[in-house]
């Protein structure tokens, strides 16, 4: 007894200590970015000698990155507000049919997740030259909805399932609609699933680079590109400010998101 009780203890202290390693391994950068962001030098230096807030500054006073930050946050908006309905209305079909058809869609609906980033950018530029929709935010819209709605059907798919399904038949047998069912009983019981997924379709949209950097252009490139740009011609200390602002806004939505399941299910 005493010996399983210690075997026990020794893996989960290394388990804990694993998990401590790869938790290191993954912050790392971030410990490093977020210091060189308040660096008062011209270069990315590390540790800084000085520190200052003149590169939080120069994002904020820049048009051009403010403009690259508007159009960010509006096609996050966007993106959530389409893909959602989209993919709620998809997985419902997919509850519905119950069959091995209904796999097959749910399949078709993954494959943008599992295909190739830059296959998928150069893809939708050849769609998108066709109809005259590249460098337009109708275009880099569209791209951003197709990354979004796998992730949202992730999120959705396995709440839909979980739904029980009497409660819809029995609002239906008492003369409701489905119109009033669906705005009564199902999406109200929803709430919670609908909301993680439309975060984490904003979130998809607001970290998207690859095809943004084939689709946008001019004045609807977004924050990403424009990152990616300024990397490539000069090494800008700007880029660390971003990315740390960039490292907290998504963290507080993640932690918005953890919190919030963990209320629900309290």
């Amino acid at each position: 007894m005493l010996d399983a009780y210690q075997d026990n203890r020794t893996s989960r202290t290394l388990l804990w200590v694993f998990s401590g390693m790869v938790l290191l391994f993954l912050m790392l950068p971030t410990l490093i970015v977020a210091p060189l962001s308040f660096s008062a030098s011209d270069l990315l230096e590390f540790p800084p000698r000085q520190w200052s807030l003149r590169w939080y500054e120069t994002f904020f006073s820049s048009p051009a990155w403010m403009a690259a930050l508007r159009t960010s946050l509006i096609l996050g908006v966007l993106t959530a507000a389409i893909a959602v309905p989209l993919s709620f209305l998809a997985c419902f079909a997919i509850n519905r049919l119950g069959s091995r058809s209904a796999a097959g869609v749910y399949a078709l609906l993954l494959l943008p997740s599992v295909t190739p980033g830059i296959l998928l950018a150069i893809g939708l530029f050849f769609v998108l030259a066709k109809l005259g929709l590249v460098g337009t935010l109708t275009g880099v819209l569209a791209g951003h909805i197709v990354l979004a709605i796998p992730v949202s059907v992730i999120v959705l798919h396995p709440a839909l399932n979980r739904f029980d399904w009497a409660q819809a038949q029995a609002a239906r047998s008492l003369g409701a609609s489905w119109f009033r069912t669906m705005r009564d009983v199902i999406l109200p019981q929803l709430g919670l699933s609908l909301t993680t997924a439309a975060l984490m379709a904003f979130l998809t949209s607001l970290d998207e680079a690859v095809i943004s950097i084939f689709v946008a252009n001019g004045p609807n490139s977004t924050l990403p590109k424009l990152m990616f740009i300024s990397l490539r011609d000069q090494i800008d200390p700007t880029i660390a400010a971003i990315s740390t602002l960039w490292t907290v806004l998504i963290s507080g939505v993640v932690l918005f998101i953890n919190l919030r399941d963990r209320g629900q299910t309290a």
